[in-house]
């Protein structure tokens, strides 16, 4: 009995009509379960939307309603905004005196430091791949910081 491996799915557009619904239909039930399982095992709030092509709308909401979800997202959007609109030394300021651990700190400033003393243009592709990764590594761990602010924020109002 030979087993064969399963290549990677090459994604284009499928042509046949047919077999692009079949695919819609079983990739959105799949999406579906991926949904409630995050929801249930990790107590996410999670509100899930998809058009098909035709138009018609599917929809899951791990909470009574996809609104009060939505009414959520809007409240965690507009402390987003209200926090972007403030003065740039002023979010530096609390920025560097909320941090908890000060490794964030020290990244961003070896970041800049590479980025003045050394011209990107020269950089060789395994300096290049370093850097890349110091700044994935960084934005990953602010945007985890940004969540954390952003959910305590919007929990005291």
């Amino acid at each position: 009995m030979s087993t064969s491996k399963r290549g990677r799915l090459q994604l284009k557009r499928i042509e046949d009509k047919t077999s692009r619904q079949v695919r819609f239909s079983k990739r959105r039930s799949g999406l579906f379960k991926k949904a409630f399982e995050l929801a249930t095992l990790c107590d996410a709030e999670v509100a899930l939307l998809v058009f098909s092509p035709a138009g018609k709308l599917y929809e899951y909401s791990s909470s009574s309603s996809i609104e009060e979800t939505y009414t959520r997202y809007k409240q965690f959007t507009s402390v987003e905004k209200d926090a972007n609109n403030k003065n740039v030394n002023e979010r530096t300021g609390d920025i560097q005196n909320n941090c908890e651990d000060t490794s964030n700190s020290n990244i961003l400033n070896e970041i800049s430091d590479r980025c003045t003393n050394m011209n990107i243009d020269q950089m060789d592709d395994i300096e290049l791949g370093k850097l890349r990764d110091i700044l994935v590594e960084t934005l990953r761990q602010t945007e985890t910081r940004k969540v954390s602010l952003m959910e305590r924020a919007v929990g005291m109002n």
